[in-house]
């Protein structure tokens, strides 16, 4: 008989860099419905040298890239093993995302780092990661992962909008769950923010000293990829591409391009929204990921929506900052007890299956 209640650890790191996100959580099944609550988390931040290294990795050689993926499962295993410690936890196992460094699943790759056995080693328990692995060798995106989380455990809401590095958002539509990536977001307002040498765009305040320019307002909107159907989904790779070259040939203030883009993600969110209406009215959006304290961003995806009755939903601050660790916890309890944790209809695989490498230290 399978166990009720799971004590686990998810671990998170985004195409941000803003350090890694470290969640245990307490999941449990209850009736046939699944709850999942955060205990404790906290972010700790990548030292700069190795910051560094993972902002450049994909231009590497392949000895790099595979001493990086060590150094990092290295560094996730000593930071959970230290907030297993200051916590006194009692746990079942370990879920993580990692780190991803290459994402073309239209030519079957895809790159993770923060090797899961490195993990297992300093922790000296189970961890489950490399779930984007089985569902890019059948045929899928391997992206995004979220969404089954979201169908069972944020089912009050009836859009999940998450703005990372990148905007994808999740929801139920003719009976199936659908999810895709939508565009570029945190990782082209992070590069410009980077410009004025900040980290990132606080609240959006540089974007808010900004003006609108509708030439690169055109130009960030005309990619094809906008008006293909999903599965789809967006690495770093189609950021350097298609979306860098683009900034980089407007001769216009930096605040003049945030805030533009921030219209652009703003729009093509709204522009998702409306072609797949919520069936329930007023309908609930609810936002997570930093880019839900950008306060700029936000406005802008408020007055994009303003004529349909949808209201936005910015949870606690520990919920917007953790849910996707929460989900891969709970993608890695799916997986423990051999259920379903990737959607056919998400990823674009001939089946639903269940996703995820299992290191087993000691038994």
């Amino acid at each position: 008989m399978q166990k009720s209640i799971y004590q686990v650890i998810g671990l998170m790191s985004g195409t941000s860099l803003d350090g890694l996100d470290i969640a245990f959580c307490q999941i449990q099944k209850l009736r046939n419905q699944w709850n999942a609550q955060i205990i404790e988390a906290e972010t700790v931040s990548y030292p700069e040298k190795l910051r560094q290294k993972l902002a450049h990795l994909e231009y590497k050689s392949a000895q790099v890239y595979v001493q990086t993926d060590i150094e990092l499962g290295k560094f996730f295993g000593e930071q959970t093993q230290k907030f297993i410690v200051k916590n006194n936890l009692n746990l079942d196992f370990i879920a993580s995302h990692g780190h991803t460094i290459f994402h073309q699943p239209e030519y079957r790759i895809y790159g993770q780092i923060g090797y899961g056995a490195e993990i297992a080693a300093q922790t000296k328990l189970p961890v489950i990661c490399d779930f984007r692995g089985l569902d890019i060798a059948l045929g899928g995106q391997g992206a995004p992962l979220v969404p089954i989380g979201d169908k069972l455990l944020f089912s009050d809401y009836d859009f999940c909008l998450n703005l990372g590095g990148i905007a994808n958002i999740s929801f139920d539509y003719q009976e199936n769950r659908i999810a895709f990536d939508i565009c570029i977001a945190n990782m082209a307002l992070n590069y410009l923010a980077q410009k004025k040498e900040k980290r990132y765009d606080e609240n959006g305040d540089l974007a808010r000293q900004g003006n609108f320019n509708p030439d690169l307002f055109e130009k960030l909107n005309q990619d094809n990829f906008y008006n293909t159907n999903p599965p789809k989904s967006l690495g770093k790779e189609w950021f350097i591409e298609k979306i860098e070259p683009i900034l980089t040939q407007f001769p216009i203030k930096i605040e003049d391009k945030l805030y533009t883009f921030c219209k652009h993600i703003a729009y093509q969110i709204g522009q998702v929204i409306r072609k797949y209406p919520s069936q329930s009215l007023p309908s609930k959006l609810l936002i997570t990921g930093g880019g839900a304290w950008n306060s700029f961003l936000v406005e802008q995806i408020q007055s994009e929506i303003e004529t349909r009755e949808i209201k936005i939903c910015i949870p606690d601050n520990q919920l917007v900052a953790y849910k996707e660790a929460l989900v891969f916890a709970f993608l890695g309890v799916l997986r423990y007890r051999q259920e379903i944790n990737c959607l056919t209809a998400v990823t674009g695989t001939s089946y639903d299956h269940s996703g995820g490498v299992i290191y087993h230290p000691k038994f």
